[in-house]
């Protein structure tokens, strides 16, 4: 199970002591991923979501070469939540040896916040 970090929690973007970065968002949260995306160092790596309508509303985004970008689309059945879901299950495994941490910001659940494995 996924471990919310509330000490850590907060509005201000602060991911440099993740392992990786999550983005995710409909369509309305795309200029905030956007921008988030042009800000972030070269060397940064993560995941980026964004769930829209149809093919047709897909665009070109620019991200940091270590980030994989997956557009879901709704009209094909595609959805945000099952695949945050289903990336943060393998991105946070529970180990008894690491610990693993993800900064996340998932539109519309407000604040960036860390998860951590344990």
């Amino acid at each position: 199970m996924t471990h919310i970090d509330e000490s850590t929690a907060s509005i201000g973007w602060n991911p440099e002591t993740s392992d990786r970065i999550l983005l995710a968002g409909d369509e309305a949260a795309l200029p905030v991923i956007e921008t988030i995306l042009a800000t972030l160092p070269a060397k940064s790596r993560g995941q980026v979501f964004v769930e829209v309508q149809r093919e047709s509303d897909i665009v070109d985004l620019v991200a940091p070469g270590r980030f994989a970008v997956c557009w879901l689309v709704r009209d094909h059945g595609q959805a945000l939540r099952r695949s945050v879901d289903a990336w943060l299950s393998e991105m946070l495994p529970v180990s008894a040896f690491d610990d693993h941490r993800v900064y996340a910001w998932i539109a519309p659940d407000g604040a960036a916040r860390v998860l951590t494995s344990n």
